[in-house]
């Protein structure tokens, strides 16, 4: 059996309990043949050489993780510059957000590089590479460009935006070509591969061998839809641990009153935050049966807060805040309660099933595991209510939500009333649904599909 590598941004150490279920799962199949985690270090030198960076290593049991530090210039234009200044916000449909500085894609152009240098001498001939995500769309041309014959395939863990979209980034033709350097290149949903076969044959010119096939610039390309999972057993085994009971009982006991709407995100335009709480302000006034009765509890841990952009939703969120609870608050109750920190991933759970609705409404996402978390979480007898945006890569997945358009603020008030009013086997009928779905397509699943359909394809 052939060896896998990983390359993400950050590298993770399975072994570690606060590890996610993605970092849990390709934990396992590295150790399963012994493997490597390659990718940035999270250092960053101060007045360090840029295109230059000091490589550490460590085990974890039989997978080597091996790291790479960046200077602080690197750093700027390769992470905060192109990756999350451009890429991002484009990538989320958000092109007056994007600062298309010159000068970030030569960092850019320059990491991948520098990271593809490093790789490259650690490579075994029948190593198989999988690579993650935006910030290293380029990596597998750099390695090509060295040499490399191993098979390669990509995920993108954000959504694609159309080519009309993707055309308005300055060298996008640059930046799509490399993804044929690549075996297979996998996205979250249907859509997102239906706007990759768009853009080639539109901007490239790519031949379309069948559903999955594209030929450009002399190599084929697969693409696939492989929408990621969670580990739905281990989510159980967090919900049922000490720190979710302990917060699912004092919740209980704090809202045995009253109604518990929940949102849980990073603080990001992408989340669609403002229109959900104007949705639910909406929600107070259409139905005054609610005040005095539903809480909504928004948790939006900090992110990226050396950005003007993060700074200034974070205004815009405390000041919606207020003003609900100002509108509509009493002594002994207030309609909205903020918390900007992240809360410990084991109480999560317990939270997710005190909860009778989430409020899942993202303006464009990728995935969103949080909808699949909150089905896992669930006490099957008594379930909540999923509440998603249409526009997240789940939607495809787990139809049997309640759908809503997040920017249509009388829509989604009402869906979030259907929520709260919906009767008990209506919500079975529902839940029972959605957890087989996300069961069966849990992230195992997600990580064996990929890499047997990577198996398959040809090196060129």
């Amino acid at each position: 059996m052939s060896r896998l590598v990983v390359v993400s941004n950050r590298v993770a150490d399975p072994r570690k309990t606060a590890a996610g279920g993605l970092a849990v799962a390709l934990g396992d199949a590295l150790s399963a043949n012994g493997g490597l985690w390659f990718g940035w270090s999270g250092t960053i030198v101060e007045g360090g050489t840029p295109g230059e960076g000091e490589m550490h290593t460590q085990q974890a049991g039989n997978v080597t993780l091996t790291t790479v530090d960046l200077c602080r210039e690197d750093h700027d234009s390769y992470y905060l510059g192109y990756t999350n200044g451009v890429l991002w916000p484009v990538f989320h449909y958000r092109l007056d957000l994007a600062d298309f500085d010159a000068g970030f894609i030569g960092g850019y152009r320059r990491v991948n590089q520098m990271l593809a240098h490093k790789l490259m001498p650690l490579l075994r001939p029948d190593d198989t590479i999988w690579v993650h995500d935006y910030h290293l769309i380029p990596l597998a041309a750099e390695l090509r460009a060295m040499g490399c014959k191993n098979r390669i395939g990509f995920f993108l863990h954000i959504p694609l935006p159309p080519p009309l979209i993707l055309a308005a980034v300055p060298q996008h033709e640059w930046l799509i070509r490399s993804l044929f350097s690549y075996d297979l290149v996998g996205f979250q949903s249907q859509a997102d591969v239906d706007h990759f076969s768009r853009y080639v044959g539109q901007e490239a010119g790519a031949e379309a061998l069948d559903k999955h096939q594209f030929r450009a610039f002399g190599r084929t390309v697969h693409a696939q839809a492989f929408p990621i999972g969670i580990d739905v057993d281990e989510f159980a085994a967090l919900t049922h641990g000490k720190e979710a009971r302990e917060m699912y009982e004092r919740m209980k006991e704090e809202y045995s009153r009253r109604r518990l709407l929940l949102g849980v995100e990073r603080l990001d335009y992408s989340k669609g935050l403002p229109q959900r709480l104007r949705a639910f302000r909406q929600l107070l006034k259409m139905y005054p049966e609610n005040l005095n009765s539903a809480t909504l509890i928004q948790i939006a841990s900090p992110s990226r807060e050396a950005l003007d952009t993060y700074s200034g939703l974070r205004q815009e969120l405390e000041s919606l805040c207020g003003a609900i609870n100002g509108d509509y608050g009493e002594l002994d109750w207030m309609p909205v309660r903020y918390i900007h920190r992240n809360v410990a991933r084991k109480r999560l759970p317990g939270l997710y099933r005190v909860a009778s609705v989430a409020l899942v409404t993202p303006l464009r996402d990728g995935m969103n595991l949080v909808a699949k978390e909150f089905i896992a979480a669930q006490d099957p007898a008594d379930p909540g209510v999923l509440v998603l945006s249409r526009f997240a890569g789940a939607a495809e997945q787990l139809k049997e939500a309640l759908l809503v358009n997040p920017y249509d603020t009388h829509g989604t008030a009402e869906s979030i009333q259907l929520a709260l009013q919906m009767p008990l086997h209506e919500r079975q009928r529902r839940h029972q649904a959605l957890l087989e779905r996300i069961r069966s397509q849990d992230v195992h699943w997600w990580r064996q599909t990929f890499l047997q359909t990577l198996a398959g394809t040809t090196p060129e």
